[in-house]
């Protein structure tokens, strides 16, 4: 019988409704392939561990789902430009058959407990730069904590306050994201603050 974490019930109960099927099959599939992984949360996330490592992780956004292995060698290859490893997962019928899921989950764990090297990703290409627009830069420049903030951080964290204000398609939009930036940089927080702490 697994051991479940009542963390990732807790998860669970938060998911749209198409994804909680989903999410209970791989669940059940990885428990039944690899009897002795320990379930946590990870970045927020459902994750399974084995011998204190990271062995695969899923989770569940507005309209997909997705699933990844940590070792990649030996399990799916993953699909080109989508999360983890079998792309947006819709509906159940995008997993593979629960004997070729435990055969991956099976293949990833003795990869993990052979040592071997995580497998690295594919190069991804550099992000663009962006410019500053003027109205975050007047913005900023209106809050000292939150322009000093700014400055401090690296180039990668900058580029995630900007890449979000300027994504924005109406002025009300950019506006409140200008405004929330603001208060977070105020604060000392980085775009992503929420996910980085935990």
């Amino acid at each position: 019988m697994p051991t479940l974490d009542p963390r990732i019930d807790a998860y669970l109960a938060t998911v749209p409704a198409f994804a909680l099927p989903i999410l209970q099959r791989l669940r059940e599939d990885v428990h039944a392939a690899c009897p002795d992984v320990v379930e946590t949360l990870k970045w927020s996330r459902p994750h399974f561990t084995l011998d204190g490592k990271l062995l695969c992780g899923m989770s569940a956004f507005k309209a997909h789902c997705a699933f990844g292995f940590w070792e990649r060698e030996g399990a799916a290859a993953g699909k080109a430009g989508a999360m983890g490893d079998f792309g947006r997962i819709e509906t159940l019928t995008d997993l593979p058959s629960r004997t070729e899921l435990r055969r991956q989950v099976k293949a990833a764990a003795a990869l993990l407990q052979a040592g071997a090297p995580r497998a690295r990703k594919p190069d991804r290409p550099p992000r663009p730069t962006l410019a500053m627009p003027d109205d975050f830069a007047a913005a900023l420049s209106a809050v000292q904590a939150a322009q000093q903030a700014y400055d401090a951080f690296p180039p990668g964290k900058q580029h995630d306050y900007l890449d979000w204000v300027q994504e924005a398609k109406r002025e009300e939009t950019r506006a409140k994201r200008i405004a929330q930036a603001v208060e977070w940089l105020s604060e000392g927080k980085s775009r992503n603050w929420k996910y980085e702490s935990r």
